[in-house]
């Protein structure tokens, strides 16, 4: 259990890292820019992000907890974040160095309430894995529990002895970090930091909760009873407690293990459409989804061969249901919606159903969205992961420069539980890659996408109808409101008075230039002063060149008031 000096420490070390670092992306990322030299913050911004990434990793790797945690995530956000930073991020591991057997025995022994020789007929000291807030050792079980339910190798998974009060200090942590973004306007405008803090908080707080992973593991396997493309451990709840959970050991072929498959008679191209199909049910039929399947939580377990059996001799085996997703029926049917429309290709229909969904405000303007949308599907639509490697980079450069500041002024944002489903379907296609370097994602789509669009053709006549009637209504008033505003402008009531803005104008303008003056020299002399220890030649240019704004904002107002 962690002292208490050591907590404030680590709470103290967090802070200063998210503050020195949200310091710096102030000011090199929105402020240079709005006031015209993001030249700077371009220039700089590789080695600014790579050296951010590293202070990270070094910090997330000595910490540990959380810390861990959030490092997976970011790396995983190939969409969102540079090549800097996920590169960097990508080596860090969910493990650490493993706790002591004596300390994980002591644990196990007052969770349990008995020596661990009563409760296992055998217990390896040494830890298959071991992680940021738990490690897992085999075990088999005793003589009469084996035969209560039915098997005797099981896998019990121990959480760290003191990770409880870490995790309190880890989101402490980043509950006020969260508090510092949500008054950044450019941020509180797209995502709500402080319920996303706490969406972080109630999923890691439900993984160091091994009740809640066991119950999520029987509904997971309930959801998928009957299936034969999925197998789930099962939960031995007598030897499960709130930080013990013991579940049948169903070790098999790891799912990226292509070598191991092929050698097992398993086409691995097969693999990956059949766990894509898997995931898709899970969000678009369950709606409750596994939020981390990384290989290591997925098993391919082959089964003994039937001549009268259909489909395939293997099972996928899904593993560590500690984080778990579920979605309201409203983002299911808006991700169906939107499952839609990328297979036929509707760029109206995909804005509508990111709108629906809640990642697109109500408010936004979406027309140059469309537009985009309508480009992409035309040049990049329907290609696999391998045919996109293969596009000239000039044609994703060309599409980012005409579209980038569209889709970066539109206010999106994050809605409850969304961070799960990306995480989900960004490691599932990364597994689906792995698998098959020629996946192409559109035909593990085509399957759903045909279904639903059946489903939609039932409801379009409707749809239709109802355009037409509010097209036909708007029509319908417009003579009435052209006659309303051409009346009053006939009667003088529409008019614009310029006559306070001339007076004001040349004492704003030259009130402004001087105050532009003073910030521009205020931005040249802190960028000179903190690139100079990486730019030497580059630093001291940019102080020398504060100078004359300088000379302007003190002395700029003097010869036009002579003059008068």
């Amino acid at each position: 259990m962690p002292d208490v000096q050591n907590t404030r420490a680590r709470y103290r070390r967090i802070l200063r890292f998210a503050a020195r670092h949200l310091v710096q992306t102030w000011w090199f990322e929105l402020f240079l820019p709005r006031i015209g030299l993001g030249i700077i913050s371009e220039r700089t911004r590789p080695a600014r992000m790579t050296h951010a990434a590293q202070r990270f990793r070094t910090l997330a790797l000595e910490l540990g907890g959380l810390m861990i945690k959030v490092g997976q995530f970011l790396s995983s956000r190939l969409d969102v974040l540079p090549p800097e930073v996920t590169k960097e991020l990508e080596g860090l591991q969910d493990e650490v160095p493993a706790v002591p057997y004596p300390a994980i025995r002591a644990l196990a022994e007052a969770e349990l309430g008995i020596p661990l020789a009563r409760a296992f007929a055998w217990f390896d000291e040494t830890p298959v894995a071991a992680a940021s807030l738990g490690q897992a050792h085999r075990a088999r079980l005793s003589e009469l529990d084996a035969a209560d339910v039915g098997f005797d190798d099981v896998v019990v998974k121990v959480q760290r002895p003191g990770i409880v009060a870490i995790v309190e200090v880890d989101l402490a942590a980043l509950r006020r970090v969260g508090e510092w973004l949500s008054r950044i306007r450019v941020i509180a405008n797209r995502v709500d930091m402080r319920a996303l803090v706490e969406e972080f908080a109630a999923t890691s707080l439900k993984e160091i909760d091994y009740l809640h992973e066991a119950a999520d593991a029987e509904r997971f396997g309930e959801d998928f009873a009957g299936d034969p493309r999925v197998g789930v451990p099962e939960v031995v709840w007598e030897r499960t407690t709130r930080r013990i959970l013991t579940l049948s050991d169903v070790t098999a072929i790891k799912i990226t293990d292509v070598d191991a498959l092929r050698a097992a008679g398993i086409r691995p191209s097969e693999v990956a459409s059949v766990f894509a199909a898997v995931m898709f049910d899970q969000l678009f039929s369950h709606g409750f989804f596994h939020a981390d399947p990384h290989p290591g939580n997925i098993f391919v377990t082959p089964l003994p061969r039937r001549k009268d059996a259909a489909g395939p001799s293997w099972r996928l085996t899904f593993v560590d249901f500690g984080m778990m997703g579920e979605i309201s029926d409203q983002i299911r049917d808006g991700l169906r919606r939107l499952l839609v429309a990328v297979a036929t290709r509707d760029s109206k229909g995909l804005v509508a159903a990111v709108r629906e969904v809640g990642v697109l405000l109500p408010s936004a303007d979406t027309v140059e969205l469309e537009r985009a949308m309508t480009h992409l599907f035309a040049r990049f639509g329907g290609m696999g992961f391998a045919q996109l490697r293969n596009v000239d980079p000039r044609d994703f450069r060309d599409f980012a420069t005409e579209f980038g500041d569209v889709v970066r002024s539109l206010p999106f944002q994050l809605p409850e539980n969304f961070l799960l489903v990306i995480r989900a379907m960004s490691l599932t296609s990364g597994v689906c890659s792995a698998l098959d370097p020629d996946f192409n994602i559109w035909d593990a789509v085509e399957p759903y996408a045909t279904k639903l669009v059946r489903d939609e053709s039932a409801h379009a006549a409707r749809d239709v109808a109802r355009q037409v009637l509010a097209v036909g209504g708007a029509v319908w008033r417009l003579p009435q409101r052209l006659d309303t505003v051409l009346e009053m402008v006939e009667d003088g009531k529409v008019t614009v008075d310029m006559s306070f803005l001339e007076r004001r104008l040349d004492r704003l303008q030259q009130v402004g230039l001087r105050i532009l003056a003073a910030l521009l020299f205020a931005v040249l002399l802190v960028s000179g002063i903190l690139l100079r220890r990486d730019d030497m030649v580059f630093g001291v240019v940019l102080m020398i060149a504060s100078v004359p704004p300088l000379i302007y904002a003190l002395f700029g107002g003097m010869t036009r008031r002579t003059r008068r």
